[in-house]
């Protein structure tokens, strides 16, 4: 039987159970870094990015409405973090339809849940289960440590390119700027919530896992706009 972990020990796992599983590693991401992409590649993520990320107020709702009210840290930074996503001084998803218009695509054509393919629906799904049915702690072990702790990793690779090589405006390119600054402020908050609040060993075990999971998930969501967007076009060419 698994014991309790230090709070030493249990951020080494957190960070192990993402390890090999970053999405900044995945085909999609790697094409972008390495500046391999067209517009119309941008396009497609975008459409699909916004049905991941643009409920990510409303996933964090499920997890602020499960945490007791004596835990007004951890609630604090979920009300937080949702206010950053739709009220602070432009919404997230704004900032994404903003980058999605200058590589050719539209707004109507992004909201459209008919454009993401069956892998962001599975991610989207499963965030929306974790969010509903999980306790407080795990749901922010998968969802802040799993997933939204990766962020700034990607973006760091990706946003230099889309300025040196891709040739995107500052103004285009804000939704990856903003996110390299937040997302670090936000997953390291998500990692001291886990530490602080997972207590027993079933905990702790549980966030372990649906962090991987997290992980896992943002992985094959990643490496799925690679398969179904960018493959087809070299195979083609």
């Amino acid at each position: 039987m698994a014991e309790l972990l230090s709070k030493e020990e249990f951020r080494a796992a957190l960070e192990n159970a993402i390890k090999g599983r970053e999405a900044k590693n995945a085909s999609f991401s790697q094409a972008w870094a390495n500046g391999e992409l067209k517009r119309e590649h941008f396009a497609r993520w975008a459409e699909n990015h916004y049905h991941y990320v643009g409920p990510f107020a409303d996933y964090l709702g499920y997890v602020y409405g499960n945490t007791p009210d004596e835990f007004t840290g951890a609630k604090d930074f979920t009300l937080q973090n949702m206010y950053e996503e739709e009220l602070a001084d432009i919404r997230h998803t704004d900032l994404l339809i903003r980058f999605a218009e200058a590589c050719g695509t539209t707004k109507e054509r992004v909201e459209n849940p008919d454009n993401m393919n069956a892998i962001t629906r599975g991610l989207q799904a499963w965030c929306y289960a974790v969010a509903m049915r999980e306790h407080f702690v795990v749901a922010t072990a998968a969802l802040v440590v799993g997933l939204e702790s990766q962020v700034p990793s990607i973006y760091k690779k990706q946003i230099v390119p889309l300025r040196e090589v891709y040739g995107f405006t500052e103004d285009e390119i804000e939704f990856f700027d903003l996110h390299i600054t937040s997302d670090v402020v936000h997953g390291e908050r998500g990692y001291q919530i886990v530490l602080d609040h997972a207590d027993t060993p079933a905990l702790q075990q549980r966030c372990l896992k649906l962090c991987r999971w997290g992980a896992d998930m943002r992985f094959s969501y990643t490496q799925g706009l690679y398969d179904t967007y960018v493959k087809p076009d070299l195979v083609g060419a």
